[in-house]
C-alpha cells in the first residue's frame, strides 16, 4: 500500500491558532509518489465499477481526471458556486468560519450512473457531503468517497453516502 505520510509536509497553527494544515504539495512535485497516489485511488475506486469520478474545486480536481483516465471513464467536476457556466444545481454547507456553496451542470448524463468522489481532504464532511447530494439531484449514485487525508476525530464520514476510504488517517 502507498505511504502517503512521508508525502505530506504539516503546518501547525494554520491558517490559525489549533489547526494543522495538511500540505500535498511534497506529494504533488514528486512524479513517483504523485503517480503511485493516483494508482492508489484507482485501485479503491475499481471494484465499485464507476460510470465516472468526480472531483471537488480545488485540489479535488488535481486528481479527478488521472484516476478517470486510470479507470476508463469520464470526469464530472464539481465547482464552487458561479464557476460553472448554464444551468447549474447549488448546495450550500456549513464551514467552521461560515458557508459555502458548489455547484453542478443539470445537464450532466448521470442519471442511475455510479459515481465515486474524490477529493484531498475529508474533516468534517460538509464540502463532500454537499457533493454527494448535488450527485444525488443529478440522479447519481455515490458508490465511495476516496479522500488523500482523513482527520479522524472531526467524524465528517458520517455525514457522506456510500463508502468512505482515506489514504492517510490523522485524529486531527
Amino acid at each position: 500500500m502507498f505511504d502517503l505520510d512521508k508525502h505530506i509536509a504539516r503546518y501547525p497553527g494554520f491558517p490559525k491558532e489549533g489547526i494543522t494544515f495538511y500540505d500535498i504539495s511534497p506529494l504533488l512535485s514528486d512524479h513517483g509518489a504523485l503517480t503511485q497516489c493516483v494508482e492508489a485511488l484507482a485501485e479503491l475506486a475499481r471494484p465499485y465499477r464507476p460510470d465516472f469520478i468526480a472531483g471537488i474545486d480545488a485540489r479535488g480536481f488535481l486528481f479527478v481526471t488521472p484516476v478517470a483516465l486510470a479507470l476508463g471513464i469520464g470526469a464530472i467536476i464539481i465547482r464552487k458556486k458561479g464557476k460553472l457556466p448554464g444551468n447549474v444545481i447549488d448546495q450550500s454547507y456549513a464551514l467552521e468560519y461560515g458557508e459555502a456553496t458548489l455547484s453542478i451542470q443539470k445537464n450532466l448524463n448521470i442519471k442511475g450512473k455510479t459515481v465515486v468522489l474524490v477529493d484531498d481532504l475529508l474533516a468534517t464532511g460538509g464540502t463532500i457531503g454537499a457533493a454527494n447530494h448535488l450527485i444525488q439531484q443529478c440522479g447519481g449514485n455515490i458508490a465511495a468517497n476516496l479522500t488523500l487525508i482523513e482527520l479522524t476525530a472531526l467524524k465528517g464520514r458520517q455525514k457522506l453516502i456510500g463508502k468512505t476510504h482515506a489514504l492517510q488517517q490523522y485524529e486531527f
